[in-house]
């Protein structure tokens, strides 16, 4: 077991790909001298060469045309996007050919690569650096979309991901690359740990069930906290995967509570919240006590970092949602 911060157990898990099979190749904007903007790839490149680990051009969709070219040719290639509001010029490439590729030609060619893209707000970024793109991907037929919230995971899920035979959007929460260290076992046998397109209980409730991603586990397991204090149980669900979602786990939660709770920080329409409370609605109507709420960042573009806090759902924000689901 090592501590580890989120971004260290990334690149721990990037390292591992990169030993265990030669077809890994990582490619991106300053991921090699320099190590990445967040430092996740750093020292890869020195330890596994040029050849392997490429500073691409600033040219988004030039790199995922690469990466294309290179899957379609057997390598597992690793695309890093330097910001989530940088993916756009890549987004014809991501959609079109990404995830059309092995439907169109009948399975013949496979798309085997993975596109890491850091994403949310919370670092005071200027403008375009704290997009939460991931509802206008999870939208997309073909594509994989998951998301990790702590080193632990972080460490499983890229392994996970680049050893997925299908073409992966992997979203890291950028303001916690370096939040926290946590236990992380870089021994583990990845046969064994949790398959990657599945949701987890990150914290056991009895009263409401509250659902995140990525960036807002953290905030959701502090106001669960805070709410225990308040003598209320609040049970915690990780999705994890965002397509496909694994609402097997909420399910069986739901069941159980009664309340229902999504957080996330993309905007409330169409965000994926609107997907998973009508999938509840749907198979667990009966079982409901109030309609399913949502807490998001409003509909707006994303406001200067100053205001930003003010903009991004917090604590009391969740707490509200969770106490307003006992007044109908």
């Amino acid at each position: 077991m090592t501590r580890m911060t989120l971004a260290k157990a990334l690149n721990a898990g990037l390292r591992k790909a990169l030993e265990g099979d030669e077809k890994v190749t990582l490619m991106g904007e300053d991921v090699g001298r320099l190590g990445g903007v967040f430092r996740v790839t750093e020292g890869l490149q020195k330890d596994f060469g040029d050849d392997r680990v490429l500073d691409s051009p600033l040219a988004e969709s030039g790199i995922i045309g690469t990466a294309v070219g290179m899957a379609m040719r057997g390598y597992r290639p690793v695309c890093e996007i330097q910001f989530d509001g940088f993916v756009y010029p890549a987004y014809d490439q991501i959609v079109s050919q990404v995830a059309k590729l092995h439907f169109r030609t009948r399975g013949k060619v496979q798309m085997s690569m993975v596109i890491r893209i850091p994403y949310g707000g919370g670092i005071g970024a200027v403008e375009h650096h704290s997009e939460s793109p991931e509802a206008q991907f999870a939208h997309t037929p073909g594509l994989k979309v998951v998301t990790c919230s702590n080193p632990a995971d972080a460490y499983v899920m890229i392994q996970q991901a680049i050893a997925s035979d299908d073409p992966v959007i992997f979203l890291e929460p950028k303001r916690q690359y370096h939040a926290d260290k946590v236990e992380v076992d870089d021994t583990a046998d990845l046969s064994a740990a949790q398959p990657l397109f599945t949701s987890k209980v990150a914290r056991p409730g009895s009263d409401v069930t509250l659902l995140a991603y990525g960036p807002m586990v953290r905030t959701c397991l502090k106001a669960a906290e805070a709410a225990e204090a308040e003598g209320r149980s609040i049970e915690v669900i990780d999705l994890r995967s965002l397509s496909p979602l694994d609402l097997g786990p909420v399910e069986e939660s739901v069941r159980r509570t009664g309340r229902v709770v999504v957080a996330h920080e993309a905007h409330l329409n169409l965000g994926m919240g609107a997907e998973i409370a009508a999938r509840l609605a749907e198979t667990c109507f009966y079982s409901l006590e109030a309609p399913v709420l949502r807490v998001a960042a409003f509909d707006t573009p994303y406001p200067p970092s100053r205001i930003e806090e003010d903009y991004l759902p917090d604590l009391d924000r969740i707490l509200d949602a969770v106490d307003r689901t006992y007044g109908f």
